[in-house]
């Protein structure tokens, strides 16, 4: 199995709703997502011959995503009052809303779809929400 593997970074705000705990209140991380990429074979022919993917591709739809969230509020659907929602866009902030909690495990399932969507023959993914805690998202192989 050969493989590469690229790493973006994005800095946003979160909370888990319904958590018992400190990560219940909003906020903040500079996350960083690893991306790994595989095939069993690597390309035989034109400009990616011996590549399992070009890197400037993989790099490039990672940073895509990743963009999508940096430097927002990352919440999930139906976790803030209407009417927080509404003074938070009035004030102009950003918000992602999501139908999933924002937990670093639902962001790596998260990228991992994104990124297979996409074409990308992606293998693992993982998320740091800090240097020392990751977690991270792979399909059984078959």
């Amino acid at each position: 199995m050969y493989t590469i593997q690229t790493e973006a970074y994005f800095d946003s705000a979160h909370f888990l709703a319904g958590y018992d705990g400190k990560c219940s209140n909003i906020h903040g991380h500079r996350w960083m997502v690893v991306v790994e990429a595989s095939s069993e074979t690597l390309d035989p022919n034109g400009q990616t011959r011996g590549m399992v993917m070009d890197f400037s591709d993989l790099k490039r739809l990672l940073r895509e995503e990743t963009k999508k969230l940096d430097h927002s509020l990352i919440i999930e659907e139906g976790s803030l009052r209407k009417k927080t929602i509404e003074a938070l866009e009035e004030e102009n902030f950003r918000i992602v809303t999501f139908p999933f909690r924002p937990t670093a495990e639902n962001l790596a399932k998260y990228f991992f779809d994104q990124l297979k969507k996409a074409g990308c023959p992606v293998r693992r993914v993982k998320v740091y929400e800090t240097p020392r805690n990751m977690a991270g998202y792979e399909e059984e192989q078959a």
